[in-house]
């Protein structure tokens, strides 16, 4: 322990910078992968404040009962129980805006692949079939004359229907309620969503609500010719439904970069040449990460500072 410096809890993996950041300003008690809460009583009782990624259930939080702050490495905070945390008085935040333009691009990117089969092209040119067999084949699909649905349309959701704009698509999209400040089409659900557009883009968070929303009267609705695009959170899609789905014929194409249970990925999704997948990957650039990392120490030194938080969670405003 360092004398007269806050004790700041890392339950378990943590990106590089915000370690050493936190290295700098609190006295750092990081716990390894599979042992995060084996603390001694004296640990917990210093214990004021926390970064995590995306990992802080209830039980976990009645075990420090001096903790103010979590702060989350992270926009999606499901594994960090915030209204729990609001009962006893403790603040969560997360790391909003700073990877909006990172994850929209790599949306458009994964649209694209997903529709034109570019990965599949690369590897017919890299494995020298263009030379033996001639060009790689036809894509039957084209991004020209779409009409995309965005399930979701939150700061992320607005950056990539603003990038899709130029490509001249219809854009519709679906939330829980009507926004004023855009002119896209409102479809009052999922379903209803998915039934007025022939391609869905999901960037929904991980919700009761939203649990298995993308299912097969979803896909159905989206049609033979419809793309599927999720960017979100894997838990709002039924696999089983979305690889029959594939197989069938019943949507023409899907492009993932989130899956039900990370990184485990279904065996069957492996040999679907219209499934196109990405490990994670929409904000996985050096200087997006080194800016969410900043923000999580951010928000820890505002806090012991000053009481006052950059990006603290709804369900945990800070109130003065």
């Amino acid at each position: 322990m360092t004398d007269n410096k806050i004790t700041v809890l890392v339950p378990g993996r943590m990106h590089p910078r915000v370690l050493e950041r936190l290295a700098q300003a609190f006295d750092l008690l990081q716990t390894p992968v599979g042992f995060e809460m084996q603390l001694t009583d004296e640990q917990r009782a210093r214990i004021r404040g926390v970064a995590t990624t995306n990992k802080m259930p209830a039980d976990w939080i009645d075990q420090l009962p001096n903790a103010e702050v979590i702060a989350n490495f992270g926009v999606g905070y499901d594994g960090v129980d915030a209204r729990h945390a609001a009962t006893k008085g403790v603040l969560v935040t997360n790391t909003p805006d700073v990877l909006n333009d990172e994850v929209a691009d790599t949306t458009i990117g994964l649209l694209l692949n997903t529709i034109r089969r570019l990965p599949l092209a690369e590897t017919y040119l890299r494995e020298g079939r263009w030379e033996k067999e001639g060009p790689f084949p036809l894509t039957p699909l084209s991004l020209k004359n779409r009409h995309v649905g965005l399930l979701g349309l939150g700061r992320i959701g607005l950056e990539i229907a603003k990038r899709l704009e130029p490509f001249k698509v219809k854009l519709s999209y679906h939330t829980r309620t009507p926004r004023k400040d855009v002119s896209y089409t409102y479809a009052s659900s999922a379903v209803e969503l998915a039934k007025s557009v022939d391609t869905l883009i999901s960037i929904i968070p991980a919700t009761p609500e939203t649990h298995k929303i993308i299912n097969a009267e979803v896909l159905a609705a989206l049609g033979p010719n419809g793309v599927f695009i999720n960017v979100g959170r894997g838990t709002s899609v039924d696999e089983e439904a979305l690889e029959t789905a594939l197989r069938q014929g019943t949507i023409a194409a899907a492009g993932l970069d989130v899956f039900y249970d990370e990184p485990k990925i279904p065996a069957g999704f492996f040999d679907l040449p219209t499934l196109c997948m990405l490990p994670h990957v929409a904000s996985a650039s050096v200087p997006t990460r080194n800016d969410m990392a900043d923000l999580v120490v951010d928000n820890l030194i505002k806090w012991f500072s000053e009481k006052q938080l950059l990006t603290a969670v709804p369900e945990t405003p800070v109130t003065t």
